[in-house]
């Protein structure tokens, strides 16, 4: 059961103008279930885009990857479901971009204006008489509205659909931000999330969509883990419809900081929307590691802290066995602090102080805080001005049942 999560209300999402959205039961793992889904893009739109640093990169992320660099100019995401397309060797590339040629051909569209993400079984190659076959009933489903039935086709063990949606007003023009993902486990992106895209109709410069592409990344996609992998077709791409009479050209125009905040809104929701559909999560955890020397140290911090299983699990229980959380700290490879120094608060509950047990400390009062869903945990180092905050799961039982039944 995902943590504070519920299904998206259609009513409060909204069609982007230059975007048309298909999905289809290909068959691909299941029968009768959304396994293959478009979005289409009207000519003129543009891409940015991100994607895994796991050396074992995917098929469809190497195809992606040459087609955004011959031409930002794209106008078609297709995703499958059920196969990942990794491991897949040369047949993998080859029936990744035949996936693009026949899109290509059935929606009279370049090749290369088409980018291919795959999502399931890694080393599981991609049944293609069943995608041609998908790719041409999408071609009779095309709609502006079915934000919600394309985040449901991208699921593998996600609970709940992710989207989120808003609108902000540029210049006295209406700018529709719509995105979605997916991602519950193999969850620890080094550039992104397992699957996600937002679109909009704003018409900005590449280059500054670009530069909206990686920073956000950093302060969302790049802060959540669930269990500490990172997938091998990690990718994040946001399409701009350039819809809008006004053109941002320059990163001090206050349209173009109001644009940033609004697409970084919606990632930071879809982030945490992952993480709280993390698999077999029943705690939503935020780390937030304060006055270090700089954001990267108090980054690894909170890493160490998010991926340690003795920590996972002491939170799964609801038992505070507080003192894995300093294990935790003291091997993360920091320099420059004074374990002396820092404070640690359980939901603002001070459980150690000055690098040791506080004195006040209450295991009643800090047992009561543990079995609270959501949890904030405050690592002071007392070292500098900087701060970072990353997010993360406990680790139960389910995700281990989940994970060794993925494949049955």
């Amino acid at each position: 059961m995902a943590i504070n999560l519920k299904k998206p209300n259609l009513n409060d999402i909204f069609s982007v103008p230059g975007i048309q959205l298909a999905v289809t039961e290909a068959g691909i793992k299941y029968k009768d279930k959304k396994d293959l889904a478009l979005i289409l893009a009207d000519e003129g739109s543009h891409a940015a885009a991100v994607f895994t640093k796991n050396k074992f990169i995917a098929a469809p992320v190497i195809i992606a990857k040459k087609n955004l660099k011959k031409s930002s100019r794209i106008r078609a995401c297709i995703i499958n479901t059920g196969s990942a397309n990794a491991g897949t060797g040369k047949n993998g590339l080859i029936n990744a971009q035949n996936t693009c040629d026949r899109l290509a051909s059935q929606f009279h569209i370049k090749s290369d204006e088409v980018l291919p993400f795959s999502t399931g079984v890694i080393m599981k190659h991609l049944p293609m008489e069943k995608i041609n076959q998908g790719i041409s009933a999408l071609a009779l489903k095309l709609n502006k509205a079915t934000w919600i039935e394309v985040a449901e086709a991208i699921m593998t063990t996600d609970t709940v659909p992710k989207v989120c949606s808003k609108k902000i007003m540029l210049d006295d023009e209406e700018v529709v931000i719509t995105g979605i993902a997916k991602g519950s486990g193999m969850i620890h992106p080094n550039m992104a999330t397992m699957l996600a895209f937002i679109t909009t109709n704003v018409s900005i410069e590449h280059n500054l969509l670009t530069q909206i592409v990686s920073e956000v990344t950093e302060e969302t996609f790049n802060l959540i883990s669930v269990d500490g992998d990172t997938s091998t077709n990690d990718s994040f791409v946001v399409i701009s419809t350039n819809k809008t009479k006004k053109i941002i050209v320059d990163e001090q125009d206050a349209d173009f900081k109001k644009l940033h905040n609004i697409i970084l809104e919606v990632a930071r929701y879809l982030a945490h929307a992952i993480v709280r559909d993390g698999e077999g999560a029943t705690k939503f955890i935020k780390i937030q590691v304060c006055n270090g020397q700089s954001k990267l140290d108090c980054k690894e911090i909170a890493k160490k802290i998010a991926h340690s299983p003795l920590i996972k699990t002491a939170f799964f229980a609801s038992d505070p066995n507080l003192g894995r959380i300093m294990a935790a700290i003291g091997n993360a490879e920091v320099s420059n602090i004074d374990i002396s120094k820092i404070n640690i608060y359980l939901n603002d509950y001070l459980f150690a102080e000055n690098g040791a047990l506080a004195t006040s400390y209450d295991e009643a009062i800090a047992n009561k805080e543990m079995k609270k869903e959501e949890i904030s945990l405050k690592i002071d180092l007392q070292n500098g001005n900087a701060s970072q905050n990353f997010y993360t799961t406990d680790l139960s039982y389910d995700y281990v049942k989940i994970n060794a039944e993925y494949r049955t």
